[in-house]
């Protein structure tokens, strides 16, 4: 990999806006991009960053010399935004929309329809077996969004933590999945979800690592990434170079800055929502960053009173099939493969670490949710329920001697345990 074409990580403070400025001009020289077409990838709003920020300085720094500058919301299967949405995320005004930026065009990509997509190459079985140290041995069709070629130059925008799936997010994710076809989008979750999210999460070279950055080569156009990473929702460090050096070096700093170290696991956790995750799909992450130090038979409970949905897109799937550790699926597998196997993969990170044996299963701890989905429901996808009215967080604070956990904002930071457990590879 080639060396970072520029970064600002000050150890002491947070990076200013100047800072920012100076590592933009530096990456992407004004005079390169004249007459170029520039598409901007950037998540949605379920990722905590100063994107808003990002964009106006690129803006300000490409936009009055290209042919086109555009937007495209790495969404992967999350609902599209509207053109308000898109505007709070980038953090202007609808008349700055309609006057300094009427000419960026606002796309949210479309996963699920094949004419936004375009088929950029197979990963072969073979090379799915080496990558994935002998899981699997598929051919793995690789499709992404067309608008991608439709363009000179791709610039990725998008912060780096954490993340259940793939290790730690950003690079190379923001284009598998969040701008890629489904193919290629199942296989990946369901193979984080077979190594699972213990496994997986706050590790940075994953096999699902692996896979994404050998489809991310598959992408055949420039591409250049800025990888942020935040602390709070300041700017720790900006990281500007290739989807794959700009991400080495902000994932070594948020595996620093993300991963908090308890010494012992805790028997009830309260782990509330932030508002950005508005249905369980994306607040499941409440429970994937808090599984490491959930003690055996504990209880992890998602607070979450605004959430109402399980899932718009996937919700009518997770209703037949229930949220069930991964063992539960693998060795009923000709029942469940034919279901999507991210929508498999959700499944098995919200409920967690267990096994299924003779027609039994039997999870490592219970998952409740405190949220707007009725008891019945919860009861019959195979989660507990409290009503979130019965609950006050402040009763779960400074408990933690007691093995009562709050975290009043979850999804983001990772938990682990300074020794890991034995069910997690500990001694």
């Amino acid at each position: 990999m080639s060396a970072l074409i520029a970064s600002v990580a000050p150890a002491d403070r947070r990076v200013t806006p100047d800072e920012a400025r100076g590592v933009i001009a530096r990456a992407c020289p004004t005079a390169d991009y004249r007459g170029r077409r520039v598409l901007l990838i950037i998540p949605d709003a379920t990722r905590t960053a100063p994107v808003g920020m990002m964009f106006k300085l690129l803006h300000d720094q490409l936009g009055g010399v290209t042919a086109a500058f555009d937007i495209l919301v790495a969404l992967g299967t999350h609902q599209p935004m509207s053109e308000a949405a898109i505007c709070q995320r980038l953090e202007i005004s609808v008349e700055e929309r309609r006057g300094r930026y009427a000419k960026v065009g606002f796309h949210n990509h479309a996963w699920d329809n094949p004419a936004a997509l375009r088929r950029v190459g197979v990963i072969a079985a073979e090379e799915i077996h080496a990558l994935t140290g002998g899981l699997f041995a598929m051919d793995v069709p690789v499709e992404v969004n067309q608008l991608v070629f439709e363009y000179d130059q791709v610039i990725i925008v998008g912060p780096v933590f954490p993340h259940e799936v793939v290790g730690f997010s950003g690079g190379n994710k923001y284009l598998f999945p969040g701008v890629a076809g489904p193919q290629i989008l199942n296989f990946f979750h369901w193979l984080g979800a077979v190594v699972t999210n213990p496994m997986i999460i706050g590790n940075q070279w994953t096999p699902v690592r692996k896979v994404v950055d050998r489809a991310g080569a598959l992408v055949a156009v420039p591409k250049l990434c800025f990888c942020l990473v935040v602390e709070g929702t300041d700017l720790a460090a900006l990281y500007a170079g290739t989807p794959e050096t700009a991400w080495a070096a902000a994932s070594e700093l948020s595996r620093q800055l993300h991963i908090t170290y308890k010494d012992h696991p805790f028997h009830t956790i309260l782990s509330c929502a932030p508002p950005m995750y508005d249905e369980l799909w994306t607040g499941g992450k409440c429970m994937y960053k808090l599984e490491p130090v959930l003690a055996d038979g504990g209880e992890l409970i998602i607070y979450a009173p605004h959430i109402s949905e399980i899932s718009v897109t996937h919700g009518r799937t997770i209703r037949e099939v229930g949220y069930h550790c991964r063992d539960y699926f693998l060795k009923q597998w000709d029942r469940f493969k034919h279901y999507p196997w991210g929508v498999l993969a959700h499944s098995t990170h919200v409920r967690g670490i267990g096994a299924f044996e003779n027609g039994v299963e039997t999870c490592r701890a219970q998952v409740t949710l405190a949220t707007g989905i009725p008891e019945d429901v919860c009861r019959r996808i195979n989660l507990g329920y409290r009503d979130p009215r019965s609950i006050r967080p402040a009763d779960f604070a400074g408990r933690e001697d007691e093995g009562v956990l709050l975290v009043p904002k979850a999804g983001e930071m990772l938990y682990h345990l300074k020794r890991p457990p034995k069910w997690a590879g500990g001694a």
